[in-house]
């Protein structure tokens, strides 16, 4: 067994819950075996998204971009979603990022990115 499974931080791991229910917008948070998720939370959101010299909005733009020069598409629609129901990004704010990146990722992927926002705020328009 690894040293995360034998030393659980549980200070670490209910900052890190919180943290991530607040960047994904809810309780999108699998009961996967093993390591992986433990320190996705006690690591990732516990320490680094919750640091506080960039806020979670600046961080999920940093990450907009990456995913969408890497053509991540899956991990692009969580973030995309995520940021629009947490109020992070509007959906004007939405367009001008799909602007703005297809001129640095290329117009395949911003055409892609496009596709995905318009879908989004449609469905979230009818809802």
């Amino acid at each position: 067994m690894s040293d995360h499974a034998n030393n659980p931080t549980p200070d670490r791991r209910i900052r890190g819950l919180e943290v991530m229910r607040r960047v994904n917008g809810g309780d999108h948070i699998g009961d996967e075996p093993g390591d992986f998720l433990g320190m996705t939370v006690e690591h990732l959101f516990a320490e680094v998204w919750s640091r506080d010299v960039l806020t979670v909005r600046d961080r999920r733009l940093m990450l907009l971009g990456l995913l969408v020069a890497q053509g991540l598409d899956d991990a692009i629609e969580v973030q995309l979603d995520a940021a629009l129901r947490t109020g992070d990004l509007t959906p004007a704010e939405l367009r001008e990022i799909v602007v703005f990146l297809t001129h640095y990722a290329g117009w395949p992927r911003g055409s892609r990115l496009n596709t995905q926002v318009e879908e989004l705020i449609a469905r979230v328009m009818r809802s």
